[in-house]
Formats: structure tokens, sequence, C-alpha cells
């Protein structure tokens, strides 16, 4: 049976936590991405920032090149653990419609697995039920 760590995308880069919006927005760019997980100075996992979150922002007219990451509050990020099963994955991005889903080992974050990752790892049916899931908020 297939684990998290199996389909996931690793070496997740994180942004800091005090980082600027616009540092986490050319990040996203340079990495091609539409989201990041925000770690803190210890290197533990703090949240996830969006593109969303950002433009968000922006248009409430925070400044992002003086906003930090943090000041947008980390909001409670949902996780899966490596090991965890493909039928976990599934059932957690679907519980708390998400399309991303960071994956830790003990308290580091070692990937995340996307919508796409799925897409690419699961039977058609699977990934139709999880898309609707989402879909749905």
């Amino acid at each position: 049976m297939s684990t998290a760590r199996d389909i996931m995308s690793g070496d997740a880069e994180c942004v800091g936590a005090n980082d600027t919006l616009r540092d986490a927005a050319k990040r996203m760019q340079d990495l091609d991405v539409g989201s990041l997980p925000i770690c803190g100075d210890d290197d533990r996992l703090q949240g996830m920032i969006t593109d969303r979150d950002i433009a968000l922002a922006v248009a409430d007219g925070k400044d992002p090149q003086s906003t930090t990451v943090i000041d947008l509050g980390a909001h409670e990020v949902v996780t899966v653990g490596a090991d965890d099963s493909l039928d976990v994955v599934l059932d957690t991005m679907a519980q708390h419609q998400v399309r991303r889903l960071p994956v830790i080992d003990g308290h580091n974050l070692v990937g995340v697995v996307s919508q796409a990752d799925v897409a690419k790892n699961c039977p058609e049916e699977r990934v139709g039920d999880l898309v609707e899931a989402i879909s749905r908020g």
C-alpha cells in the first residue's frame, strides 16, 4: 500500500515566519507554486501561506514589503505523517478541503502531497472523489 512518502513531492521549501509577503510571493514565483509551508526559526511547521492569502492582504491595504508572513496570523495547519496510508492522505485532504498537504516525519517537514501528486498516483475514481470533496467548499 502506498504512503504519503511514496507520492509526495520531497524537498519542500518553507517560507520563514518573519519573511515579508513580497519574499513569499517571490519564492512562490521562483518555485512555480501557489502555496508554501511557513516555518519558524526552529524549522517547525507553523502554517501555510497561499497566493490567495497574499492577494487578499494586499487588497486590504497591507504593504507586501513590510508585512511579514506571520503578521497574517499562523493558521492551524493540517498535516499527515510520512508513513500514513494513501487512504489517510485522501481522507484528510477531502475532510479539510485542501489541495496541498504538508507531510511530516516527527516534527520535521519532509514534503508536500498535492492534488497533482494524487492524480498521478491514484485510480481515477479516487481522484474524482477527492476533487469533488475539495470543490464543495
